[in-house]
């Protein structure tokens, strides 16, 4: 569906992206992260022919961006982070507008502007001067601009960016009901995002991929599969001793009164032994678990190692 391969964009002697690829299929919804300057917008600009990369290729169901820019961006959706909105329009004049410039027929134009309308929940606004507008609406008219040409491929640039905390929920429940049907990138530095929405995940940094995963995957290939969270009542003194002369135990850091983070030696599984002495110890076991990292923690991991 988008296959970007080895996309390079230089300024000069900066380089901006540098040996970039992924490959999506139809379905899925891609949460594209990185700091600030990390080359998001610029990787997103590539993808959609708004600019040439230096070298590289992006193909769009097949078709070649650059060799055949006409018909790869008829399936390609775009709301970049500022709208490109007319403000002295209503609603229904500027996508009436924009279903031209995009070449949607006269026969299918109708009947896709009341769909974006719909889709987008701006039936109650669609006689609207856009100028009157809340910014939570404007993003909804930015996401319906993108969405009438029907295409299979839906890029947007921080589309929750300056919202309130309402106008985030909404916007975040349209994206999600608008994948499925077709590939949705998703750029954005505001991290819950990404897990509510996405399936996959591309972090970048100073414009190179320092990971690429399934979202259901993230965490275990990121987090330390070697260290364990235990939680116990006792909170007494030789707690973290006796924890520490279990066999394939490495290491024991206090926490929070009564709990421990305690990593285990490599190949030795020490689960059932740490149960054993909780009980005949009488320290009350209320929680083992594997320690899991969130997203903050993998992200900043992953930009980081990049880094050394």
């Amino acid at each position: 569906m988008v296959y970007v391969h080895n996309l390079t964009k230089r300024y000069g002697s900066l380089v901006a992206v540098e040996n970039l690829s992924f490959r999506l299929d139809r379905g899925d919804v891609l949460g594209f992260l990185g700091p600030n300057g990390a080359g998001k917008t610029t990787t997103m600009r590539i993808i959609t022919g708004y600019m040439p990369p230096t070298r590289g290729t992006v193909h769009i169901e097949g078709v070649d961006i650059f060799d055949n820019p006409l018909q790869a961006k008829k399936m390609i959706g775009y709301l970049p982070e500022n709208p490109p909105l007319y403000t002295d329009m209503t609603v229904s004049e500027y996508l009436d507008f924009v279903a031209d410039i995009k070449q949607v027929t006269r026969k299918e134009k109708k009947s896709r502007i009341f769909y974006v309308i719909e889709k987008c929940g701006l039936s109650d606004v669609r006689k609207r001067i856009i100028g009157h507008l809340s910014k939570g609406y404007r993003q909804r008219v930015g996401i319906a601009q993108a969405l009438v040409n029907n295409p299979s491929v839906l890029i947007l640039d921080e589309p929750t960016i300056g919202l309130d905390p309402l106008q985030i929920i909404e916007i975040r429940d349209l994206i999600k009901s608008l994948s499925g049907e077709r590939t949705v990138i998703l750029s954005t530095h505001i991290l819950p995002e990404v897990t509510m929405i996405c399936s996959k995940v591309v972090i970048i940094n100073e414009g190179k991929m320092v990971l690429e995963e399934a979202l259901d995957n993230l965490s275990l290939s990121l987090t330390n599969s070697r260290d364990l969270l235990l939680r116990v009542r006792g909170q007494g003194d030789g707690i973290k001793e006796k924890i520490m002369s279990v066999k394939g135990v490495s290491a024991v850091r206090s926490g929070s009164p009564g709990e421990f983070v305690v990593t285990q030696s490599e190949g030795i599984e020490i689960r059932d032994d740490l149960v054993r002495l909780v009980v005949e110890n009488g320290l009350g076991l209320l929680e083992l678990k594997p320690l899991v990292n969130t997203l903050e923690e993998i992200f900043m991991k992953a930009i980081s190692s990049e880094g050394n």
